[in-house]
């Protein structure tokens, strides 16, 4: 778990609390924790009260994005920290279009995770 900076914050259009994400997947906020901890979202402190956040783009109803998981794996092996794994998912690409985020939203992972491999190059 990340301090976020300014620049990475503005970023990413909306977040989401710990205890929010476990009210919409059903589950206790310990078990969100172990998916931060296992590596499956990101958290961040922000706030006044520095409490954990994560995107609310990683998030589709009661479950985690499809292909998020996959993407974050690549990018972390690549050797990117959390806060520059934000920062790419999150900034826009022209090829794309939209950001990186947006097209796992939609469904579009297989160009995200093209682009992620090519970066380990």
């Amino acid at each position: 778990m990340t301090e976020i900076d300014a620049k990475t914050d503005a970023l990413v259009p909306a977040w989401l609390t710990l205890p929010d994400i476990a009210e919409q997947f059903g589950v206790e906020v310990t078990r969100v924790r172990q998916l931060v901890k296992e590596g499956q979202l990101i958290a961040v402190r922000r706030g006044e009260n520095r409490a954990l956040h994560v995107p609310a783009d990683f998030v589709a109803g009661d479950r985690i994005v499809k292909g998020l998981v996959g993407t974050l794996t690549l990018l972390r092996d690549d050797g990117f920290t959390d806060e520059e794994v934000l920062e790419w998912l999150f900034t826009p690409d022209d090829s794309l279009p939209g950001t990186p985020a947006q097209a796992l939203r939609e469904n579009r992972g297989t160009e995200v995770k093209r682009r992620a491999q090519a970066l380990a190059v």
